[in-house]
């Protein structure tokens, strides 16, 4: 219930963002005709107020609240009709009109990126996380339960405690027991963040210098700092707050394209990246649905059309050839795995580095 609500959150968080990107998009008659405006008084022409820029037509009902919550925080609007078939099919066209001036139409490349930023997350907080760490360990080349994990390393660190004591007694330099201890101690962490599928614990505990004396929990470790599950959770919690720098990663690979090329500019790179994102988050999110529910098609389906759709966009943006558009489209996803890449490696830097 709680994922639920957070997924709504987001979801008109998204909107929100998305309206501050592109304010007046979709703007109608409203739901009252007024002959002059309720604000300052002056004669209405046009949508607006021409001299306070109040709306000439306030609403006064439930139902227009309603209308308007619809209508301008999820951007429910005509544009939003126009602009997705021609997302999903025609990407190139789209992102040519919008180069090319024709955007009355459209919703603007980074509207519409922010609202399916936080529409995708959204979705996949309501799906909730498929994340299971699993419920055993490597330790000295066997594999053994968390739970017997946990009780070996209580005991070292209470047989590590004793020895340190009796070394204190005895005059003798403990500062060894001590890394020995600090070891164990991180190491019990880890264990007992896997235990309780605490993904986020163990992305901290993977920050933390392992001392020489865990080297038998290296495999524990590996599994902190390797499992591909923590950028999935990352994905699912905090990514979206970083999900902009997929944009400015992106963009230079895609001008490697035309380097150098007098007919197309970074402005244009910059619209393309950013209307192929949107496109592939929504495909990410209907595929991550399949996963979640089962349904082989709804996964296929997405991943096998993603790269005819920049195929496409390719082709009609730039104005290429089937074959230059084939061998690009070969280039950029050989480039969007680097950029995912780069991105997933700066994201996991911030989040440790915090």
């Amino acid at each position: 219930m709680t994922g639920g609500i957070e997924a709504v959150g987001d979801l008109v968080e998204g909107g929100l963002l998305a309206r501050a990107a592109e304010p007046s998009a979709g703007e109608d008659a409203g739901h009252s005709r007024e002959g002059a405006c309720l604000n300052c008084g002056a004669s209405l022409v046009g949508s607006h107020c021409h001299r306070c820029g109040q709306r000439a037509h306030v609403h006064r009902t439930i139902a227009a609240f309603v209308h308007d919550l619809l209508h301008g925080v999820l951007h429910f609007e005509g544009k939003t009709c126009r602009t997705l078939p021609l997302l999903a099919w025609r990407p190139g066209k789209l992102t040519r009109e919008y180069i090319d001036g024709r955007r009355a139409s459209y919703v603007s490349p980074i509207a519409l990126f922010l609202f399916v930023v936080f529409l995708t997350f959204a979705g996949f907080h309501a799906m909730g996380s498929a994340i299971d760490l699993g419920d055993t360990v490597t330790m000295g080349g066997k594999k053994v339960s968390i739970g017997d994990a946990e009780a070996n390393l209580k005991a070292d660190i209470a047989a590590a405690e004793q020895r340190r004591a009796a070394a204190v007694a005895a005059g003798q330099p403990v500062d060894s027991i001590d890394r020995e201890i600090e070891g164990l101690k991180s190491a019990l962490g880890t264990t007992e963040a896997i235990e309780r599928n605490d993904v986020n614990g163990l992305v901290k505990a993977a920050a933390a210098p392992a001392s020489p004396s865990a080297s038998r929990l290296d495999a524990i470790w590996r599994k902190a700092k390797a499992n591909p599950e923590l950028l999935i959770y990352k994905l699912e919690s905090d990514a979206y707050k970083y999900s902009w720098l997929l944009i400015p990663i992106s963009v230079p690979f895609v001008w490697l394209l035309f380097p150098f090329s007098r007919r197309f500019h970074l402005y244009d790179h910059t619209v393309f990246v950013t209307y192929s994102l949107s496109f592939m988050m929504l495909a990410l999110l209907v595929a991550t649905a399949g996963a979640k529910f089962e349904f082989a098609p709804l996964v296929m389906i997405p991943l096998l059309y993603a790269p005819f759709h920049l195929y496409r966009q390719v082709r009609e943006t730039y104005g290429t050839s089937r074959l230059g558009a084939i061998g690009r489209t070969f280039l950029l996803l050989i480039f969007a795995a680097i950029a995912l890449t780069l991105w997933a490696l700066a994201i996991l830097g911030l989040i440790l580095g915090g």
